[in-house]
């Protein structure tokens, strides 16, 4: 190998190389190759942690590889009625088995995913291989349900399923993948109201760099992708909806697809959807989140303060009782008889 390496150079090199380039080229041939050889050792260390480690488990619609096997009854309930949903909203028959991965390490699941994933990320869906990768609750604090994680990322496999080699933007990914989960709340409700109150709206196109947004702001990008589906939804019904993802399905644009369905271009949609925002989100939306928070602080200090209040009470009464038990009033008198001698000592007492 490394003599027709050095072949290969000298074919190349001959006409102006004077040498001393040959006496340098070979020295480095070693390195070069050894290097080589390291990374594609490097490559093949990735592909084995990107192998799933357990064994698979196969169930009518899924395939799971579970680090930790007691989660697959409560995952296989939970895709299958995300599955009759999404059948449902997208008018597709969902008719593969993904491979659903929930792992214990994180070098494996960034394999698993293929790197590129934000720290605050707890599960991914991936595609282009029929993968959804989530990192176990057992050896993770992953702050959301198990559940609601699986809904959300297999939405992202239906939707991709749904448009093909079409692209979908990722403000529909991620307000699909939340209805489809149920995971709106009372703190997106919170973030919505922040975000219209103090100008922090995002534009729907900004969403596509969601996965370089801090996790504040990434949680208004959140919200809003799940009200503009809504809003689509909604607001023109599923047909143009479903008309959306066609032309989508069929390489068209979002503009065009946006146009097809709604008569809108991408950016009069842009301007409605903000207006629907800043008319349901306001300064009167923002007190009355935030009031309950308040509320909710004032019962905590409620309860401590009555807590506090029996617990004192509870030790004056020791008090008291240890005081009914042992005399405090000392006479100095005859100690043989002291209440029968006057006190000398204490003529207060006459």
């Amino acid at each position: 190998m490394l003599l027709a390496a050095a072949a290969a150079i000298a074919t190349r090199r001959a006409f102006f190389c004077p040498v001393s380039y040959y006496i340098r080229e070979m020295v480095k041939l070693p390195l070069r190759y050894g290097l080589a050889a390291f990374m594609l050792w490097l490559a093949a260390c990735g592909t084995s942690s990107a192998q799933p480690s357990s064994e698979p488990v196969q169930r009518d619609h899924f395939i799971y590889y579970f680090d930790s096997p007691h989660y697959i009854e409560t995952a296989d309930s939970v895709l299958n009625d995300a599955r009759a949903r999404l059948e449902a909203l997208l008018r597709d028959t969902l008719d593969y088995k993904p491979e659903v991965h929930l792992v214990k390490d994180l070098g494996r699941f960034t394999a698993l995913i293929g790197g590129g994933f934000p720290d605050w990320g707890a599960a991914a869906a991936v595609p282009h291989r029929g993968r959804i990768v989530i990192k176990s609750p057992d050896h993770f604090n992953l702050n959301r349900g198990l559940g609601e994680m699986l809904a959300h990322e297999y939405a992202h496999l239906a939707l991709d399923h749904r448009v093909g080699l079409g692209l979908a933007p990722r403000w529909l990914h991620e307000g699909l993948a939340m209805t489809v989960s149920r995971e709106w709340s009372w703190s997106d409700n919170l973030a919505m109201s922040k975000a219209a109150v103090f100008g922090q709206v995002i534009p729907l196109r900004d969403v596509d760099r969601l996965n370089r947004f801090n996790a504040g702001k990434a949680h208004v990008a959140y919200a809003e992708s799940y009200l503009a589906v809504t809003y689509l939804f909604e607001g023109y019904g599923p047909e143009a909806a479903n008309l959306l993802l066609d032309v989508l399905a069929s390489g068209g644009s979002v503009d065009e697809a946006l146009m097809a369905s709604t008569g809108s271009n991408y950016d009069d949609f842009e301007a409605e959807f903000r207006l629907f925002v800043l008319k349901r989100f306001n300064i009167v939306t923002l007190f009355m989140d935030t009031i309950w928070l308040w509320l909710a602080l004032a019962v905590v200090v409620i309860v401590g303060a009555i807590l506090q209040f029996r617990r004192r009470r509870k030790y004056y009464k020791q008090w008291e009782e240890q005081e009914r038990l042992h005399s405090t009033d000392f006479d100095y008198g005859d100690p043989e008889n002291p209440e029968r001698t006057d006190d000398e000592d204490e003529p207060w007492r006459r």
